[in-house]
């Protein structure tokens, strides 16, 4: 085994074309960030985790139902637009704005080293989920962000070998987990922009 970030599908290596992102890509990187909360180690962060999957899971349904028209996300959402119940393009909505909140968390801790995780994630929660939720949901995730594990071990979690191998160095990890985030966040703008100028978040 080897270190997790390179065990997962990046977001780096997701294929971006004129027709848009490669929507098997996407699912598979969307499932490795999945993966991070269990690195971070707390239960309070499953409601999170749940709601990501549960997303991805709508995405890939719809593909699984159409993938001739769904081979990209763009030609996902086009494509289900005529339908009464939208759910996948709801899915895509509600995963994009997890897979932001948990990218712009990551990109403070990366950017100041004194950035405490717990601090990160609460940041960029106010910036990204917060204005979506509800009293009861603010709860579930203020009780998270409380729950996370200092950065320094969180990353000695990162570069681990599961299989007892020699870990990553830190230079390896935050060299990977910044080409990981910044090609996660550029998927995440692309997509939330397409999103905007089509008016495919409305009705929901």
């Amino acid at each position: 085994m080897a270190p997790y970030l390179e065990t997962v599908k990046s977001f780096a290596d997701v294929p971006i074309t004129d027709a848009g992102v490669d929507t098997v890509a996407f699912l598979q990187a969307s499932e490795g960030l999945v993966g991070l909360f269990d690195i971070l180690g707390s239960a309070a962060f499953a409601p999170v985790q749940s709601d990501l999957k549960g997303n991805i899971a709508k995405v890939r349904a719809r593909y699984d139902a159409a993938p001739a028209q769904s081979a990209t996300l763009e030609q996902l959402v086009e494509n289900e637009k005529g339908e009464k119940k939208r759910t996948a393009t709801e899915g895509l909505m509600w995963l994009l704005r997890g897979l932001a909140f948990t990218c712009k968390a990551l990109q403070l801790a990366q950017a100041d080293s004194k950035e405490e995780l717990a601090s990160a994630f609460s940041k960029s929660y106010e910036a990204t989920l917060k204005k979506y939720h509800n009293f009861i949901v603010k709860g579930i995730f203020s009780v998270a962000m409380k729950a996370c594990p200092y950065k320094a071990d969180f990353y000695a979690k990162l570069a681990a070998d599961p299989a007892g191998g020699p870990p990553a160095s830190q230079e390896k990890l935050h060299e990977e987990l910044n080409k990981w985030l910044t090609a996660l966040d550029a998927i995440v703008t692309r997509l939330q922009n397409f999103y905007e100028a089509g008016g495919h978040n409305k009705g929901f």
